[in-house]
């Protein structure tokens, strides 16, 4: 057997991808947040590492209890002091350190609780969303190897001269942001981990991209002996619910800002302008649990107004999908092969917007150019070009290729260590 060491000190056993005897009822252990951009991801390849026989657990905030039981992992309840889901997204604030100081700060009020909960009950392989710094730090105490799960852009060679040094040059200088990394470090060190907080944060040992490679950014700088693009991993959602094209609907467009940033009237009411008189079309409007619909005013009877959608559902029935450009929606419309209108709220959604855009399968409109004139005019432009379909069908075909949930669960149980007999 070959051994790599692990960068954080433990080390990493090389296996061969086929379970056997030995292998085949491992306890995987995976780290998450609840948010449902960092879970939803990961839900279809646990539910697979299951039904393939191994014994998963799955520490989760309680809010998400159910929808990672349904998927058939036993749940390791932890709390967090991250807003939930249902928060406004002002409640992350607005500059960089606002972002990163509530995950540091959540990890090391976590990782005392997550002890407890598997204290006599390590598992073999740590499964992990990149957000879950304790995961990496529980991986290193047990010494077992550690998979991170990526649900975005992850980096490539370059990244750090690239984007991260200019963007961390200005917080670095300042005392909030010395205080921010003296208190990483101490957290690492005191755990025996001696990586930098960057390196801990941004450059994990192993790690699956949970998103086609046609989204990533320099993806021929990526290496690929630590990351492995798998693509989409959806599913079956039919417990989401169904959706049906109506009768006499000649064109069927989707309005999504996704779970969280969501609270845009003015951009829904636009939205009703540009799609509500066009002839023979129908718009599913999504507007999330922060605008009251009678906020949208007098609406048409071809637009039909939700807090939340089977997304999925309908982008396979629609002509075009209004979309923040977050990781799993743009998939999902790449997935399906929909043209789309990029419309970024914040992070990396203003990336994958440009991505989609160069791909040449949808527009990128910023929220304050996104006037009912200019979606309609960007509706009729892509759904009415052969180029933009037959891209947007060759992109399909590749993420088909990928693998997704089966090649997922196959990497990850490549990694599990062999069991002596």
């Amino acid at each position: 057997m070959s051994v790599v060491p692990d960068p954080i000190g433990c080390t990493r056993r090389l296996v061969s991808p086929k379970v056997d005897d030995m292998t085949s009822r491992s306890h995987i252990a995976m780290f998450s947040i609840a948010a449902h951009g960092h879970v939803n991801p990961s839900l279809e390849v646990i539910r697979e590492l299951v039904a393939r026989g191994h014994r998963v657990t799955y520490a989760i905030p309680p809010v998400f209890a159910g929808k990672v039981a349904e998927a058939g992992a036993e749940v390791k309840l932890w709390n967090s002091t991250l807003p939930s889901p249902d928060d406004d997204p002002q409640a992350w604030g607005t500059t960089l350190l606002d972002n990163v100081e509530p995950f540091l700060a959540d990890a090391i009020q976590a990782l005392p609780q997550l002890i407890e909960a598997y204290e006599g009950d390590e598992p073999d392989l740590v499964l992990h969303d990149i957000t879950s710094y304790p995961a990496r730090v529980l991986a290193h105490r047990w010494g077992v190897p550690a998979v991170s799960l990526s649900p975005n852009l992850v980096a490539w060679e370059g990244y750090e001269k690239e984007v991260a040094e200019p963007m961390w040059a200005e917080p670095k200088r300042t005392e909030r942001g010395r205080a921010y990394y003296a208190r990483f470090h101490a957290w690492l060190e005191e755990n025996g981990v001696t990586l930098h907080p960057d390196d801990f944060v941004g450059r994990p040992a192993r790690c699956l991209v949970l998103i086609p490679k046609a989204l990533q950014p320099n993806a021929d700088r990526v290496d690929e002996g630590v990351y492995s693009f798998v693509g989409a991993c959806q599913g079956d959602r039919g417990a989401e619910g169904e959706w049906r094209r109506p009768a006499g609907a000649e064109k069927v467009a989707l309005v999504s800002l996704g779970s969280s940033f969501t609270k845009q009237p003015d951009f829904y009411r636009e939205c009703v302008r540009a799609f509500g008189e066009l002839p023979g079309w129908h718009l599913v409007l999504q507007i999330g649990r922060h605008v009251d619909p009678a906020d949208l005013g007098d609406v048409p009877e071809n637009v039909e107004v939700r807090s939340w959608v089977p997304q999925l559902a309908i982008l396979k029935e629609a002509d075009l999908f209004v979309t923040h450009a977050g990781a799993g929606g743009s998939q999902e419309g790449l997935a399906t092969a929909t043209p789309m209108i990029a419309v970024p709220q914040a992070v990396d959604q203003f990336g994958n917007a440009d991505m989609l855009q160069g791909l040449g399968v949808a527009r990128r409109l910023d929220t304050e150019e996104a006037t009912a004139e200019a979606l309609r005019a960007a509706a009729l432009a892509l759904v009415d070009d052969p180029e933009v379909a037959r891209r947007a069908r060759d992109i399909q075909a590749q993420m088909a290729g990928e693998g997704g949930t089966r090649r997922a669960a196959d990497l990850i149980e490549a990694e599990l260590p062999v069991r002596q007999a």
